[in-house]
């Protein structure tokens, strides 16, 4: 508004942003100049940052902010409290705005978010609205709730779960009617508790996906705090969102349809390879507070929409001692799956667990149909000779495959190939096991390998999987081939790299070579 021609500060600003500041040098001064330079206009705008016992110059920088813009900022100073909720809570009772916003000191908006965030809650009387969020510097941002923009959003039919953080404008009205405030003991993840009410009691939510809103930075030292936070408050903090989840929601489908997220992030995520380098006590720790969540809380709800790696994670932890855990999650870290058994029709790997009566876990659990491309298209190549077939010659590759079982798999055909050239491979069934063969002819070979000297990899695959090298797990013996084409000779070479994969490497025979190795063969006798 205008007076006399001079710009006159609202009673009320339009929003109130809040900022937790400590040790974020030098991302804070990007934060605070974002705000200062946003289109909605400093008279419109409140910032309250507080700074939670800073040593590296931030605590400074927001006083030169506020000296600079005194009508805009409010700059506290307090202890540190080991974590934002504190110093959040303090700015929220100093805020004054109709909208409170949260953004992170180490992270910054775009110039236009507060403004379109703003009209947008005007116009749609939305008491949370998102905007849409990137990461930078490698900074993970789930992206599946900014898919479009929506005037009106389901918490529970939506990938909102997914999204938790307090990184959105909330309308002050309803954080201050119901009390909302952050969870002081919770040293990370103190804001999803209350992001998670305030989108549980508000009367709309809405989407922006317009627009890069927010910018979500993973600093270079990664000193983020859920990068640095130890297994034991990551356990910690999961308890309490995940009770915290059960009080608020009554049970039933949309109680599950929130834990879905926290039982796949907060949860499963304490049990992967990092779980290997705890002591034991806190891996025995982290053991007994996921089983006891699991007794808890983990539904046939949730369970059937879980991820299938989170769900046998999940219930080897709840039916397993240590040892299993340990050795389920080690097996995962090496991304190789374990020996495969085909029954059925139906594919299943040989995890921890497995059929172990000790356990008593079913088979579904280990059901991996759904990579049956990939898991025919992984090969031990056994051999690699020359032999004429069908009047042509042709490089037979010899294999086996990565699975077991009676008869052979219906899934699919296997093709085998190097370069542009591929062959359906032959499967069969033997008294040594389950055996893959595939014919490649010489003159294909020489056609898609090219001229000159290459090297090009032999493949593997199925329907729907992407191509897979062919390895061996030794050196295999395999002599040379000369093959023509039309006037010209080319020296064909199958063998296995340093790597352990199959190639083939085609070379232009010219005279002199031809000559060289005539040369060779006699002075060795003709042999």
């Amino acid at each position: 508004m205008r007076f006399d021609g001079e710009s006159v500060r609202p009673s009320v600003p339009d929003v109130s942003v809040v900022v937790a500041v400590y040790d974020t040098m030098p991302y804070l001064t990007a934060c605070l100049t974002s705000l200062v330079e946003q289109t909605i206009g400093r008279d419109r705008l409140q910032v309250v940052a507080v700074d939670d016992g800073s040593t590296d110059g931030s605590g400074e920088e927001l006083d030169r902010f506020a000296a600079r813009y005194p009508e805009t900022f409010v700059v506290l100073h307090q202890a540190n409290s080991g974590g934002p909720a504190a110093p959040s809570n303090r700015a929220l009772e100093r805020a004054t705005g109709r909208y409170v916003f949260f953004v992170g000191s180490d992270d910054h908006l775009g110039p236009e978010a507060l403004e379109r965030l703003v009209t947008a809650a005007d116009r749609w009387e939305s008491d949370v609205v998102l905007g849409r969020m990137v990461g930078t510097n490698k900074r993970y941002v789930h992206q599946a709730v900014y898919a479009r923009s929506e005037p009106d959003l389901d918490l529970f039919d939506s990938d909102l779960p997914w999204s938790l953080s307090n990184t959105k404008l909330f309308r002050r009205d309803l954080v201050e009617r119901h009390r909302l405030r952050f969870r002081e003991d919770m040293p990370m993840g103190s804001d999803q508790p209350f992001t998670l009410e305030a989108c549980y009691r508000a009367r709309r939510i809405s989407v922006l996906a317009d627009y890069d809103y927010y910018y979500a930075v993973r600093r270079e030292n990664a000193q983020n705090i859920t990068y640095r936070s130890r297994h034991e408050q990551r356990l910690c903090c999961a308890e309490k969102i995940v009770d915290f989840v059960a009080g608020l929601i009554e049970p039933g489908e949309r109680r599950d349809a929130v834990l879905v997220r926290h039982f796949t992030w907060e949860v499963a995520k304490l049990l992967r390879k990092d779980f290997l380098d705890l002591s034991e006590d806190v891996q025995q720790q982290v053991h007994t507070g996921v089983r006891k969540l699991a007794e808890q809380y983990l539904t046939d709800g949730v369970r059937s929409r879980l991820p299938a790696d989170v769900r046998l994670r999940l219930a080897v932890a709840q039916q397993g001692d240590l040892t299993h855990l340990r050795d389920l999650v080690r097996q995962e870290a090496d991304r190789d799956l374990p020996p495969v058994t085909v029954e059925d029709g139906r594919w299943y790997a040989a995890y921890v667990g497995f059929r172990d009566p000790r356990l008593s876990l079913p088979d579904d659990l280990y059901d991996v149909t759904h990579r049956a491309g990939e898991i025919m298209s992984r090969l031990t190549a056994t051999g690699l000779t020359w032999r004429r077939h069908a009047g042509r010659r042709v490089l037979t590759l010899t294999a086996h495959p990565s699975w077991t079982g009676p008869g052979t798999p219906t899934y699919g055909p296997l093709r085998v190939g190097v370069g542009e050239s591929t062959v359906d491979a032959v499967v069969s069934a033997g008294g040594h096991g389950t055996v893959v063969r595939a014919d490649l002819p010489a003159d294909e070979l020489v056609r898609a390998v090219g001229s000159g000297h290459r090297l090009v990899g032999a493949r593997a695959e199925a329907s729907g999987s992407a191509p897979v090298p062919v390895r061996a797990e030794r050196r295999l013996p395999a002599s040379r081939a000369i093959v023509r084409q039309g006037v010209r000779f080319y020296l064909v070479t199958p063998t296995v790299n340093h790597k352990g994969q199959v190639i083939v490497a085609v070379t232009a025979v010219t005279p002199r070579r031809f000559i060289a190795r005539l040369r060779r063969i006699w002075s060795s006798g003709g042999k």
